[in-house]
C-alpha cells in the first residue's frame, strides 16, 4: 500500500519539478560575459529625449494631481526637473513605465496563467481523484 501510495504522489511531483525548472529557466534570459574597459568613461545621455519623455509622463491628469497632492506646483517641478544630472534624468525617463497608471501588467498576467496551468495539469494527473481527509 505504501508503494503504491510513493508512486501516486512521485509523478505528479516529478512533473512539477520538470515545468518549474523549465519556466525558471526561460524566464531570466541567456548570460552573457564581457570584459569591463580600464577606465570607465562617463555614458552619453540625450537629454532632451529624456526630458521629452518625462514630460509626456508629466503630462497624465492622474499624475499631475498626485503632484499637486504633494504641494509641488507645475513651476516647482518643472525646476526640479531642471535641475536633476544627465544621469538621474536618464534614469527617471528609463523607469517611467512604473509611474504610468496600472503598469506593466505582462509579467503578472503570464504568472497567473503558469499557476492556472499547473493546477489544471495536477488535477489531470490525479484524474480528478484529489481528496482531502479529517484526522
Amino acid at each position: 500500500m505504501k508503494h503504491m501510495l510513493k508512486a501516486f504522489y512521485t509523478q505528479p511531483l516529478v512533473m512539477y519539478l520538470v515545468l518549474a525548472l523549465v519556466a525558471i529557466s526561460t524566464a531570466a534570459g541567456p548570460a552573457e560575459a564581457m570584459l569591463l574597459p580600464a577606465t570607465p568613461e562617463a555614458p552619453a545621455y540625450d537629454r532632451a529625449a529624456d526630458i521629452a519623455t518625462v514630460q509626456r509622463t508629466l503630462e497624465s491628469k492622474e499624475l499631475r494631481q498626485k503632484l499637486q497632492d504633494y504641494g509641488l506646483t507645475p513651476e516647482e517641478t518643472e525646476a526640479r526637473l531642471n535641475s536633476l544630472t544627465d544621469e538621474q534624468l536618464h534614469r527617471l525617463a528609463a523607469n517611467m513605465d512604473a509611474v504610468q497608471a496600472g503598469g506593466d501588467s505582462l509579467g503578472f498576467l503570464l504568472g497567473l496563467v503558469l499557476i492556472a496551468l499547473l493546477v489544471v495539469l495536477i488535477i489531470y494527473l490525479l484524474e480528478g481523484r484529489i481528496e482531502i481527509r479529517r484526522k
